[in-house]
């Protein structure tokens, strides 16, 4: 057990901590160059947010300096030092507010206003967002504390993401927004509190004194807000979780929904749209050739209950004018992936699903009717290829010991135009040498 404990130590390869207050402290202020990189930084993540590029945003996280104050207040509760505290709430306002004018800024100038999904992931945190604060903060301020500093500070200033919630907050002023305000500021409070408590925790592990005596009313009213801060954050983010794990089950669903009723069948889907915000849910689609009655479009909704999808209605769109201009805003906005090569690799794949069949899942049926039947063939013929009344239809092809009466060839029949959505179907017994 003392070989584990020993193992653990955190004290093992600790830098001085005189060094290391120093340090925190010279990183705290947002004067002169901090201030400039800080405003450079917003700027690069903002053009990262703006154009959905992650490598941009990344670059941005890795030279912001937001982490500094944060982790001196945490310092300042681990070691009582209410200067401390002071300090770098103060600077934290301030790197906030320049933040939010800059990133504000720069997203009320830009022509580009659409919301990206880069912008949306920021705007909707949860529980998940949470823990990665509050690791991320222990391992940077473990990395603080080494003499050996490693590498873990980039990547704690990547996973922490200080910077796109504030930039995303900014975006959400920018275009008058509250909503994307409020749910990218929540995220980037959750960021700071989590943050700080991780450095308070580390703090007071490795037992840096304190810097004015407290005495114990005082040290349990820190440890009380402390608790009551990390609730208040977590509680709303654990709905949020909870918000975003239905939506993504839900998603599922409907994904298994449309995959089995619609893409496994040959049908094209020209557009799909899910929005799991409106009451009911919406499934909007639309497709490249396959048009559907309104019995087939009741029915469907029915399915819906088969796959555990409540309270969602399924639209499908086949009027020509509004699918013709979907695709021309699509093409005009660049973001269409339906061209000519497309839709002739879509009308091959319709052309071999409509002439492929499963002779052995039919055979077992037909065996239920027909017992007499051994095997079976079914495959599509052109009949009259030189003549205009040129058609295809599947002919089917059995092997038995006896041949079937006209009686049970006509029920076959019917049965197979039935089972196939076919007019026409061709029946012929295969000849034994």
């Amino acid at each position: 057990m003392y070989k584990i404990l020993k193992f653990t130590d955190l004290h093992s390869g600790e830098e001085d901590k005189q060094k290391v207050l120093e340090n925190v402290k010279s990183n705290i202020s947002f004067r002169g160059s901090n201030l400039w990189i800080l405003a450079c930084a917003i700027v690069v993540a903002s053009i990262g947010l703006n154009v959905n590029s992650t490598a941009v945003i990344i670059g941005a996280m890795l030279i912001s300096p937001l982490m500094g104050p944060i982790i001196g207040a945490g310092f300042g509760l681990g070691m009582y030092d209410s200067e401390l505290v002071k300090k770098s709430l103060k600077n934290l306002i301030i790197a906030t507010i320049v933040s939010l004018v800059v990133s504000t800024t720069y997203f009320y100038l830009s022509p580009f206003k659409e919301t990206q999904s880069e912008l949306l992931a920021r705007t909707s945190p949860n529980i998940y967002d949470v823990l990665i604060a509050f690791f991320g903060g222990l391992v940077g301020v473990i990395a603080i504390t080494r003499v050996e500093k490693g590498n873990p500070i980039p990547g704690v200033a990547i996973a922490t993401a200080l910077m796109p919630p504030l930039c995303t907050a900014g975006y959400g002023l920018a275009i008058g927004n509250l909503k994307f305000f409020l749910g990218a500021l929540f995220l980037y409070i959750i960021n700071c509190v989590f943050i700080c408590i991780s450095t308070f925790l580390i703090v007071k592990y490795l037992k840096y004194p304190a810097v004015q005596q407290v005495n114990a009313k005082r040290q349990k009213q820190i440890k009380y807000g402390i608790t009551a801060l990390t609730l208040i954050m977590m509680i709303p983010s654990i709905f949020f979780a909870y918000i975003l794990v239905q939506e993504k089950e839900t998603n599922q669903k409907i994904n298994l929904f449309i995959e089995n009723e619609f893409t496994n069948k040959g049908y094209t889907i020209l557009y799909k749209k899910i929005n799991l915000k409106t009451n009911p849910k919406k499934i909007d689609l639309a497709f490249l050739r396959k048009k559907f009655n309104a019995e087939e479009i009741k029915s469907l909704n029915k399915t819906l209950i088969y796959y555990q999808i409540k309270n969602t209605k399924l639209n499908i769109s086949q009027d020509t004018t509004d699918i013709k201009k979907y695709i021309l805003d699509q093409i005009n906005s660049g973001k269409t992936n339906l061209d000519a090569k497309d839709i002739t690799i879509s009308q091959l794949k319709n052309a071999i699903a409509s002439n492929k069949y499963n002779n052995k899942a039919l055979l077992e049926e037909i065996k239920i009717i027909f017992p007499e039947i051994e095997n079976i063939s079914l495959s599509n013929h052109s009949f009259n290829k030189n003549k205009d009344s040129a058609s295809v239809r599947p002919v089917l092809i059995y092997d038995s010991k006896t041949n079937l009466t006209d009686e049970s060839k006509r029920k076959l029949k019917l049965w197979l135009q039935k089972r196939l959505s076919k007019e026409k179907i061709e029946i012929y017994k295969q000849e034994n040498n």
